[in-house]
C-alpha cells in the first residue's frame, strides 16, 4: 500500500507542473503589443530599444501637392525590410506598401497626418512623417495706394486662391534705381508704408511681391508715378437734417477724412450724392470747396440717403463713398378738423353711453317697499279682505 504522504506530495508536484506549462503556452499564444508612443511622437522611456539602434529623431515634415502621388519612405529603413504604417494612430494596409515605403495615389487634404512606420514584427518605432498637402502659390495680387499724400503710401498684396501650406513674402521697392525700405504693419500683415523719396518727382516707382511655399513660388511686378495712387479715405462725420419750415430741403455737413495730413496745402473737392428710398436713381453735385451742402429739391415727406466722396483737387481718384446717412425733409403737423356730422355722432355716442351706464339695476332684497298700485288694485286687495273674514270665523 503506497504511502499516503508520498501520494500527496506527487499531486501537489504534479498540479505545479501543470499550472506553470499553461502560463508559458499563455505567454507565447499572446500577440506581441506596439510601443507606447507619446503624442511628441518618440517612444515611451519604459520601451528598451535594440542595441546598436539609435534614438527616434523628431518627426520629418513632408509636402505634397494635391492630386500627386506621394512616397513617404520610413527613414534609413532597408528598402526591401518588413514595415507596418500607422496613420494618426490606425493600421495601414499593406497593399499601399511599396517595400518599406508608403505608397498614397492622388493625394488630397484627407491624407494630411501624422504617419508612423516600425520595424517588422517587433513594433519598435523606426520613422517618423508629418504629410502636408496643399498648392503651390498663384500670382499674387498687388495693390498699392496713398491715403495721406504727400507723407506716405502703402502696399498690400494677398494670394487669389488658398494654398492650405504655410506661405511666405518678400517685397522690395524701387523709386528710380534707389531700393527704399517698406516697413511692415503688425496688422493686416500682408501690408506696409514707404515714405515718399522725392515729391513731384517724375520717376516711377516699382514694387515686387514674391510668394513661396514648399512646393513653389510666384511674383507680381507693377509700376507707377506717385501721383497715380492717391486716394483719400471717405469723408467722415456725415450728418443730414431738415430745414424747419422748408419741406424739400436737407442741410448736410461732413469732415475731412482724419488720415489726410495737409488739407490747406492739399485741399480736397467733394462729390456728393442723394436719393430717396422710394427710387434708385441718384442725383449728384460735384462741390468744389467746404464741407456743407443744402439739398434743395428732395421730396416732401420722403426719406432720403446722402452719400460723400473726396478726392484731391488735381490728382488721384475719388475715394470709395462715405457711411450713408438718413434724413426726412421736414414737414407741416396736420390740423385735425371736427365737422359737424362727426360732432353730432359724437354727442350721440356720449348719450347712448351714459345711459346705458346709469340704468338702476333690479333689487333683491326682500324688505323693499313695493310699487306704487293704481286703483284697481286696491279694491282687489279689499275684496280679499272682506272674503276671508268669514271664513276665518267658520273656522273658529
Amino acid at each position: 500500500m503506497a504511502n499516503p504522504v508520498t501520494s500527496a506530495c506527487c499531486l501537489v508536484l504534479a498540479a505545479s507542473v501543470m499550472v506553470c506549462a499553461q502560463r508559458h503556452a499563455d505567454a507565447e499564444a499572446k500577440p506581441r503589443s506596439r510601443p507606447f508612443i507619446s503624442e511628441s511622437g518618440s517612444l515611451d522611456r519604459s520601451q528598451t530599444q535594440r542595441a546598436g539602434r539609435s534614438p527616434q529623431r523628431d518627426p520629418h515634415i513632408q509636402y505634397e501637392k494635391i492630386g500627386s502621388n506621394a512616397v513617404i519612405k520610413c527613414g534609413s529603413m532597408d528598402p526591401d525590410a518588413a514595415v507596418t504604417w500607422t496613420v494618426n494612430g490606425t493600421d495601414i494596409d499593406n497593399s499601399q506598401l511599396n517595400g518599406s515605403a508608403l505608397l498614397l495615389h492622388n493625394v488630397n487634404l484627407s491624407h494630411n497626418g501624422f504617419y508612423s512606420c516600425f520595424e517588422g514584427s517587433s513594433w519598435q518605432l523606426w520613422h517618423q512623417t508629418i504629410l502636408k498637402v496643399g498648392h503651390p502659390p498663384k500670382e499674387p495680387v498687388l495693390m498699392c495706394r496713398s491715403n495721406n499724400y504727400p507723407a506716405s503710401f502703402y502696399c498690400s498684396w494677398h494670394l487669389p486662391s488658398p494654398t492650405y501650406i504655410p506661405n511666405y513674402f518678400n517685397i522690395t521697392v524701387k523709386h528710380g534705381s534707389t531700393q527704399l525700405y517698406c516697413e511692415r504693419d503688425p496688422f493686416p500683415k500682408n501690408r506696409c508704408h514707404i515714405k515718399y523719396s522725392r515729391l513731384f518727382s517724375t520717376l516711377k516707382y516699382e514694387v515686387t511681391v514674391v510668394a513661396s511655399n514648399a512646393l513653389g513660388k510666384s511674383s507680381n511686378t507693377i509700376s507707377f508715378d506717385e501721383f497715380m495712387i492717391v486716394k483719400p479715405d471717405p469723408p467722415e462725420n456725415v450728418l443730414a437734417k431738415p430745414v424747419h419750415r422748408n419741406p424739400r430741403r436737407l442741410e448736410v455737413t461732413w469732415q475731412t477724412p482724419s488720415t489726410w495730413p495737409d488739407p490747406e496745402s492739399f485741399p480736397l473737392k467733394f462729390f456728393l450724392r442723394y436719393r430717396p428710398l422710394i427710387l434708385d436713381q441718384w442725383q449728384h453735385v460735384e462741390l468744389s470747396d467746404g464741407t456743407s451742402h443744402t439739398i434743395t429739391d428732395a421730396y416732401a415727406g420722403k426719406e432720403y440717403i446722402i452719400q460723400v466722396a473726396a478726392k484731391d483737387y488735381e490728382i488721384g481718384t475719388w475715394s470709395d463713398w462715405s457711411v450713408a446717412a438718413h434724413a426726412t425733409p421736414w414737414t407741416e403737423e396736420p390740423k385735425y378738423i371736427t365737422t359737424e356730422a362727426q360732432k353730432t355722432e359724437t354727442t350721440m355716442t356720449i348719450t347712448t353711453t351714459t345711459t346705458t351706464t346709469y340704468v338702476t339695476p333690479p333689487t333683491t332684497k326682500p324688505c323693499d317697499p313695493e310699487p306704487t298700485l293704481g286703483a284697481a288694485a286696491v279694491r282687489v286687495s279689499w275684496i280679499s279682505i272682506l272674503l276671508l273674514v268669514p271664513v276665518g270665523i267658520l273656522l273658529i
